[in-house]
Formats: C-alpha cells, sequence, structure tokens
C-alpha cells in the first residue's frame, strides 16, 4: 500500500449507482430507542443506523407484521 495517493491527475467520476443503493429519510424515532441500537452499535463496531437498518431489512425478508390493538 503507498503512503500516499494522487487523486487530482485521476479522471475520476461518481458512482452512477449510488443514488440507488440508499434513500435518505427522516424518521422520528423516541429517545430510548435511538440509545438502545447506539450501545449496541458500540458493542459491535457497527454505526447505529445502519443496525436499524439491518434490523428493518430482517423485519421485511421475514414478512414481520406488527400485532397493534387499540384498547378502548
Amino acid at each position: 500500500m503507498r503512503e500516499s495517493y494522487d487523486f487530482e491527475n485521476m479522471k475520476s467520476r461518481k458512482n452512477p449507482y449510488a443514488k440507488l443503493l440508499k434513500q435518505p429519510v427522516t424518521i422520528r424515532l423516541d429517545k430510548d430507542i435511538v440509545g438502545y441500537f447506539k450501545s449496541l452499535s458500540g458493542e459491535v463496531g457497527m454505526p447505529y443506523q445502519n443496525l436499524i437498518n439491518l434490523y428493518l431489512r430482517d423485519c421485511a425478508s421475514h414478512r414481520k407484521r406488527l400485532k397493534v390493538e387499540w384498547v378502548s
């Protein structure tokens, strides 16, 4: 591995598929939920946003459904 690289003279371009990979969204989560994933991220060495994405991906791939019952 080189100690330094010269990127100024390279003809580079952005990845044309990068926008298709992830979609930025704004979502409001409870503080304790964010805290849980942040503490978990420290244990596994992965950003907490990635952990939330992996958890949601697992739910979607297994077609998990949340059972919601409204108490009147």
